[in-house]
């Protein structure tokens, strides 16, 4: 394969940035950080909430309301039409779902929703179902059961 050819690879993989050799080569001398200061040197913090003695932004705003992220229920989602990889006929849980990849690890909740068409025969125990996943799940005769 040529250089010059147009594909799905070219560009892919960027070359690195060669600091420090030489003048001709616009990154010589100071390598791109110009003269002196904290971010000419290594291990600079880059990071924009440092304010350089006065008391950041985050530390001078009031602390006000209130905040459920350490309460809410958060839930893995599987699709109706993701439990047709099942037998028909078959009894799907959790360990099911974290068997096949639909959901990360097998402690975590599970909400069925009603996307998708599903035609197997099924029984299926999961934290939560919607009412389209409910019903489709039942019409094909299969059974619901909450965990």
């Amino acid at each position: 394969m040529y250089e010059w050819q147009i594909t799905s690879v070219a560009g892919k993989h960027k070359s690195r940035k060669r600091l420090g050799r030489g003048s001709g080569s616009g990154n010589g001398k100071t390598c791109g950080r110009g003269h002196k200061g904290s971010r000419s040197r290594s291990g600079a913090d880059r990071s924009g909430l440092r304010e350089g003695g006065q008391i950041p932004i985050f530390r001078r705003m009031p602390k006000r309301g209130f905040s459920n992220v350490q309460f809410a229920h958060r839930y893995e989602v599987v699709n109706v039409s993701q439990l047709e990889r099942f037998e028909d006929g078959s009894v799907v849980g959790l360990q099911q779902f974290s068997d096949v990849g639909l959901i990360d690890r097998g402690t975590s909740k599970v909400k069925i929703l009603g996307g998708g068409a599903l035609t197997k025969r099924l029984q299926v125990t999961a934290h939560k179902f919607s009412k389209a996943a409910e019903q489709k799940i039942t019409g094909c005769g299969g059974t619901v059961q909450v965990a």
